[in-house]
């Protein structure tokens, strides 16, 4: 029994795969048969389309004639081509006369211009010639610095580190004097030393620190400096009273003090004030010297108004064209005057330095040149006129040239047009008499072919079936049997009988399917026979294959629906069509489904696109408004950058992974261009490529770009400025002070604010730019082992007294130790 049942179930699965085997054959000759079916219907519509086609082409060529006759018509519009061609020959003859007339007039009004722009040039030079020669502080320098060349060492110095002071620095004072006239500047250059008029002046005490380490110490330039704190000329007051002052100028012939003969700045003034007391000192004419013969001037002048003593006393005055210096100093022993005299000598520092022959030369060139362009400006103004007048009488001439070969353009692209459609007339002829009984011919074999192929498919179909169901009921068998000897022995007969019942039931409908086969394959053989009557073998035996098909479109459908009919009869599955039913609705309601939410899906993307494009628009304004600020800030320091909006990269990838994609804000950023090297490019601020100090500067600028678009109470920075160099820090502190130091405009809202900022660093550079600033304050935080617990542990009596106090334990310990060398000595 054993073995018999082993024998069955080996059997079972060769029937198994041989029924799979068929099952997958008999599904393949229905697709096939569908495929034939598609294509059958696809020849159809194109046979039906031949004659529409026919129809169209008709039209489209009756359409084409009207065309080509409304272009034809063109032709009469045109004037005759010989007639053009003269117009143009006789007109582009006369405009060569006019153009001749007008060069030379042209050629006229170039020499002219060039002579009147030539004399226009002479008068420019001579004019800045004289302007330069009129320029008095230039040419002091000039003559200090040809004979001084640590003046214009220094001078050059101060020039090009302007911004590293505080405050403005003047000089050398020789260039800053302007004196009234040459007898006073000979006055005011005998009185002034030469260093004096070499030096400098600062308006504070750390400028003085700065140019007198820089220049003097660092540079070893001799360098005179005069310190006036702030600039300010400090009230002056007279050595003599209004009454003694009047006396001196009414009756002997004084006339003003030495600091009123010439102009010069506060800080200039003040320096010469404070070196050589120019207030103190009279200047006189002829009348003094009259003075000093007959009146006694020199007692009046030496003697103190309270009547006490003497007093020293300087004047200069001029007398027959002789100038004198008197100088009546006090002596401190015995209290007489002493009198010092001096000739004054022409001015050489402070004299003008025009040459009287030269700038006369320099008017006459002027005037003549002014002259010259007087007498051409006529002549070139009527060869203007002249131009004007021939231009204006080529004008016509142009305009008939011009219309003649405008005409003769047109008659090219009329007949390139006539062409064109000519052609588009002979296609549209060869379309209209195209062979349709041909194209027809060649529809219909490739049709019936179709029908040959789908009937051939559905006799494999129904063979591969009767094979798929002759295996099917031997496997219904071999399972049955198998199952029976798989109970026990004592249920053999009853499981016997059951499977006689279903082999009769299944033979039934084996008959049954074989009865519709048969007939079916009746009903092919009244179709071929009718097909043979309507498409005799003999006539369309080139154009088929050996077996008759149908030629009508009817016996084609009838065809068809038999082989469909005797395909669906022979199903052997009842529950297959009521499964493909089920499957078919719940597809339905679940491609609704899937519209419906489809629908909705699309509606939120176009919603979530919407508010995407609103903030990214407002944040690209943002981003260049900070890249405005950046790049000029990253311009000042003589350097480069932008800032840019970074979106993750979407734009280089394809566009669907674009639309899913475009919504991932975590790849978004700010990229910071920079560009530190005149001969490298633009890019994104790393650690791997730049430098500590390279970096700090991109930052900060970056900051301050940013600053200004939101309020904050305040902003902290911790040792930005380290690891920049000197230059760099100066400029990135000069920033910072300016964008942090913008005043409050009026009407401003309590928002409207730069609001405060605290800059931590160990340590600043001296003589900042904008140190000055009256809204920035220095906080000192000190710490350490020495310093206070408590502020109030600060007492400087206490500081003074311990001082003291150690001071003199100091002295008394130096006392004794020198009374011990003494004593050894002894």
């Amino acid at each position: 029994m054993e073995g018999k049942v082993t024998q069955i179930q080996t059997t079972t699965k060769a029937l198994e795969v041989k029924g799979k085997r068929e099952k997958k054959n008999h599904e393949d000759c229905l697709s096939k048969m569908e495929n034939h079916s598609d294509g059958i219907e696809r020849e159809v519509s194109e046979y039906q389309s031949v004659d529409a086609q026919q129809r169209r082409a008709l039209k489209e060529l009756e359409k084409e004639r009207r065309r080509l006759q409304d272009v034809e018509a063109e032709a009469d519009d045109f004037p005759s081509m010989e007639d053009t061609e003269r117009t143009i020959t006789e007109a582009q003859k006369e405009l060569r006369q006019l153009r001749s007339a007008l060069d030379s007039s042209k050629r006229s009004s170039q020499d002219v211009n060039k002579q009147i722009e030539s004399a226009a040039e002479n008068s420019r030079r001579a004019s800045e010639r004289l302007g330069k020669m009129k320029d008095e502080k230039q040419h002091r320098l000039q003559r200090l610095f040809a004979k001084n060349e640590s003046v214009k060492t220094a001078y050059m110095f101060i020039h090009e580190n302007r911004k590293e002071f505080r405050k403005p620095v003047h000089g050398p004072i020789a260039a800053e004097v302007q004196p009234k006239n040459p007898l006073y500047a000979s006055y005011i250059e005998s009185h002034v030393s030469q260093s004096t008029w070499k030096a400098f002046v600062v308006e504070c005490s750390e400028d003085y620190n700065y140019l007198f380490r820089e220049v003097r110490q660092k540079r070893k330039i001799p360098i005179n400096i005069i310190l006036v704190p702030n600039g300010r000329l400090e009230p002056m007051t007279r050595m003599y009273s209004d009454q003694k002052y009047s006396v001196l100028k009414q009756e002997h012939g004084f006339i003003e003090y030495l600091d009123e003969t010439f102009t010069a700045i506060d800080p200039i003034m003040q320096a010469l004030i404070s070196k050589h007391n120019i207030d103190k000192v009279l200047v006189g004419g002829d009348a003094v010297q009259e003075a000093l013969d007959r009146k006694g001037l020199e007692n009046f002048i030496c003697a103190k108004e309270n009547g006490s003593g003497l007093m020293t006393a300087c004047f200069f005055y001029t007398h027959r064209n002789s100038s004198h210096k008197y100088t009546y100093s006090v002596s401190r022993y015995n209290g007489t005057s002493g009198l010092n005299t001096m000739g004054i000598s022409p001015a050489r520092v402070l004299q003008s330095g025009m040459d009287p022959r030269e700038k006369e030369q320099l008017t006459q060139t002027i005037n003549d040149a002014r002259e010259t362009i007087e007498r051409l400006t006529p002549e070139l103004n009527n060869l203007k006129e002249e131009n004007d007048k021939l231009l204006s009488q080529g004008k016509p001439i142009s305009l008939r040239i011009k219309d003649a070969k405008r005409i003769k353009s047109d008659y090219a692209s009329y007949k390139m047009k006539l062409k064109n459609q000519r052609e588009k007339v002979e296609d549209a002829e060869e379309a209209a008499n195209k062979d349709n009984g041909r194209e027809k011919s060649k529809r219909i074999a490739q049709i019936k072919k179709l029908i040959q192929l789908s009937i051939k498919s559905g006799e494999d179909a129904a063979k591969a079936h009767s094979e798929m169901m002759k295996t099917l009921r031997v496997l219904t068998g071999v399972k049955m049997s198998e199952h029976g000897l798989s109970e026990c022995l004592r249920k053999l007969t009853d499981k016997l009988s059951e499977a006689q019942a279903a082999s009769a039931e299944l033979l039934n409908h084996y008959k049954q399917a074989e009865a519709d086969y048969n007939e079916k394959k009746e009903n092919l053989r009244k179709l071929l026979a009718k097909a043979q009557e309507i498409a005799p073998r003999e006539q369309w035996h080139e154009r088929l294959d050996e077996d008759d098909m149908p030629s009508t479109i009817e016996d084609v459908d009838d065809a068809m629906d038999d082989a469909e009919s005797k395909v669906s009869s022979i199903t052997d599955n009842p529950h297959v069509m009521k499964q493909y039913e089920e499957r078919k609705k719940k597809i339905e309601v679940l491609q609704e489904k899937l519209d419906t939410e489809g629908g909705e899906k699309d509606l939120k993307k176009k919603q979530l696109e919407t508010k995407r494009t609103k903030w990214e628009s407002a944040l690209q304004n943002i981003v260049n408004l900070v890249n405005g600020k950046f790049s000029t800030y990253m311009k000042e320091v003589g350097c480069a950058g932008e800032i840019r909006l970074y979106t993750g990269g979407n734009e280089s990838r394809e566009n669907e992974e674009t639309e899913n994609l475009k919504y991932d804000f975590k790849d978004w950023g700010v990229e910071i261009m920079v560009k530190f090297r005149e001969a490298s490019t633009l890019q994104v601020l790393s650690a791997q490529t730049h430098s500590g100090g390279e970096r700090s500067v991109s930052t900060i600028m970056y900051l301050m770009g940013l600053q200004n678009l939101m309020s904050s109470p305040f902003r902290c920075v911790d040792e930005i400025n380290q690891g920049l160099d000197e230059r760099n820090e100066r400029l990135v502190f000069k920033r910072i002070v300016n964008n942090s130091t913008i005043p409050v405009e009026e009407g401003a809202t309590p928002n409207d604010h730069c609001g405060q900022y605290f800059l931590i660093t160990p340590k600043l550079l001296p003589n900042l730019e904008g140190m000055e600033n009256e809204e920035i304050t220095v906080l000192f935080v000190f710490s350490g082992p020495y310093n206070f617990d408590n502020c109030l542990d600060w007492n400087v009596d206490k500081f003074i007294a311990d001082k003291k106090r150690i001071l003199s334990q100091r002295t008394e310990v130096d006392n004794g130790n020198s009374r011990g060398k003494k004593r050894r000595s002894q």
